[in-house]
């Protein structure tokens, strides 16, 4: 019996859900004004809300943030802590028009994957790979990024909604389903109605491998920088000229040359350069900064600060204007006094011989800024492998894993209660 045909036993729709889902273009917008930002991720999450009544979901809504929410309630008597799983439909940005997932059977964990005559999938560049060895793959065709990056998140949530909905033997407390816009350009949660959703914790079906459980996060902040140059004629620039272009290469030079992505790890921060534009009239840079220790992440904040306030000292006038932004925080910060629902995941996945890897994730989630909310949301994985871009891949064996860690931390959770 083949691997998928074992898993449509278990869970029929949840392979061809997921198919679906990605071949609807769904990427966000980052220069759009509107909430959400675009008119593609309001028209999924219309038939994914059309979807979640067709399988039995209760109170399907969708938010003035976009958000679409969905209820199974309690079917057991008792004080039953209330559950919440989340996902986002939006997909990075990379090509998402168009996407023709491709079936790689039974992997042998070494061979090199073609997805046309430019590009393949070889353990040597990737050696994820190689923990894939009998699992069945869905990979892109080259083109483009698969948008396993949220959408088997996506999946996983319906395939488990429908599963609990279909098998009403199996005892839950009030659940709660949430599908969102937006993660991917940092503003979907912005917003979130926490009162709203009703649950007393969460969970973001937003990691990668299986067995990833990340309750720490980068706290991030955006700086964006517009410097005003001086431009006259370089025969005559003596004593005159203020090149904003060289102006903005100094402030980066004076930035601590290690504090890069490319030289960090674990829980090291870092200042990533994302743009450099202009002339040698005007010029603009943007950063973003990122660290997982609340006072270093303000010294990273005060020292560019620093840095643009001695500029125009230097200039006696302000020709390099700063604007700070705070994204998001470590929600570890909030956890680390709430860990249930960190112990109860961890529990589910040993129950299932799935081994926890509980790492600070060098990036954000929605669940950061929603634990801000005050609602506790660590992550959990969806399966994803080398997101964002058109050597993503995805298990299905690994989607299924994800589901099956949802139900067990339901199950776990009415155990504890009652």
């Amino acid at each position: 019996m083949s691997e998928l045909t074992e898993i449509a036993e278990t869970y029929p729709n949840l392979v061809d859900r997921f198919v679906r889902y990605v071949k609807v273009n769904t990427r966000s917008n980052e220069e759009s004004e509107t909430v959400p930002s675009d008119p593609k991720e309001v028209a999924f999450l219309a038939d994914l809300a059309d979807e979640l009544k067709e399988i039995g979901l209760q109170n399907v809504r969708t938010m003035s943030d976009g958000y679409v929410f969905a209820d199974l309630p309690a079917n057991v008597d008792g004080d039953v802590p209330s559950i919440g799983f989340i996902s986002h439909v939006d997909t990075a940005d990379f090509n998402s028009e168009n996407v023709n997932p491709q079936f790689v059977e039974n992997y042998d964990g070494q061979s090199e994957i073609k997805l046309n005559d430019e590009f393949t999938l070889a353990p040597d560049a990737f050696p994820s790979l190689k923990k894939y060895e009998g699992h069945t793959l869905i990979t892109t065709d080259g083109t483009t990024l698969l948008g396993s990056d949220d959408k088997s998140g996506v999946a996983e949530l319906v395939t488990a909604a429908e599963y609990l909905v279909q098998h009403p033997e199996i005892e839950h407390g009030d659940l709660h389903f949430a599908f969102g816009p937006d993660e991917e350009i940092g503003i979907g949660a912005d917003n979130f109605h926490v009162e709203e959703f009703g649950a007393e914790f969460a969970y973001t079906m937003d990691g990668g491998p299986l067995g990833e459980l990340q309750w720490e996060t980068f706290s991030a902040a955006s700086a964006d920088l517009k410097i005003q140059g001086l431009n006259v004629h370089p025969g005559d620039a003596k004593d005159k000229m203020i090149n904003a272009l060289q102006v903005a290469m100094d402030i980066h030079a004076e930035l601590p040359e290690h504090d890069r992505p490319e030289h960090t790890e674990g829980r090291e921060g870092f200042f990533h350069l994302l743009k450099l534009n202009g002339t040698p009239d005007e010029a603009s840079m943007s950063y973003i900064i990122r660290d997982h220790d609340r006072a270093k992440f303000e010294e990273k904040k005060a020292l560019i600060q620093s840095i643009v306030d001695a500029k125009n000292a230097e200039f006696g006038q302000d020709r390099v204007l700063l604007k700070l932004h705070d994204q998001y925080y470590n929600m570890g910060e909030v956890l680390k006094d709430n860990m249930k629902p960190v112990d109860l995941a961890e529990q589910a996945m040993t129950e299932l011989n799935i081994e926890p890897l509980i790492e600070p994730i060098r990036g954000g989630t929605d669940g950061s800024k929603i634990t801000f909310l005050g609602l506790p949301t660590p992550n959990i994985y969806a399966g994803a492998e080398n997101m964002h871009g058109r050597f993503e891949y995805v298990s299905t064996r690994v989607m299924k894993q994800a589901v099956d860690t949802m139900l067990k931390i339901n199950e776990l959770n009415v155990k504890d209660a009652l």
